[in-house]
């Protein structure tokens, strides 16, 4: 059974960082696409970062050039390191994993489908005050 969760959630002040991290059990990070997505209250589930079996990444453009999505080398984990945080960044963020695509547009493709994804965290909460 595929267990996804997330840490390393938590407050801090406009222009700060964070790493998050999601720990697998029972997935090997080399077996599909692994992303992190978020969610802020009233809104949908928003695609933030990809990576897949290689180690290639795509972001969302809101968060390029500030958050950098890295697995480890053994392939269980997966982080985040958020920086230059903005209330804007404010939401529930959430570790996914599994999603099978190939193709040139794979990439932004998933980041726009949370659902082609089946393995979920639990989510961490990120907040950023001004």
């Amino acid at each position: 059974q595929v267990q996804l969760v997330e840490s390393g959630g938590g407050s801090v002040q406009a222009g700060g960082s964070l790493r998050l991290s999601c720990a697998a059990s029972g997935y090997t990070a080399s077996s599909g696409w692994m992303a992190w997505f978020r969610q802020a209250p009233g809104k949908e589930r928003e695609g933030i970062a990809v990576i897949d079996r290689d180690g290639r990444t795509t972001y969302t453009e809101s968060v390029k050039g500030r958050f950098t999505i890295t697995k480890d080398s053994a392939k269980t984990t997966l982080d985040l390191q958020m920086s230059n945080l903005q209330p804007e960044d404010t939401a529930m963020y959430f570790c996914a994993a599994g999603a099978l695509a190939v193709g040139p547009a794979a990439a932004s493709l998933l980041l726009r489908r949370p659902s082609v994804f089946p393995h979920w965290g639990q989510g961490t909460q990120v907040t950023v005050s001004s």
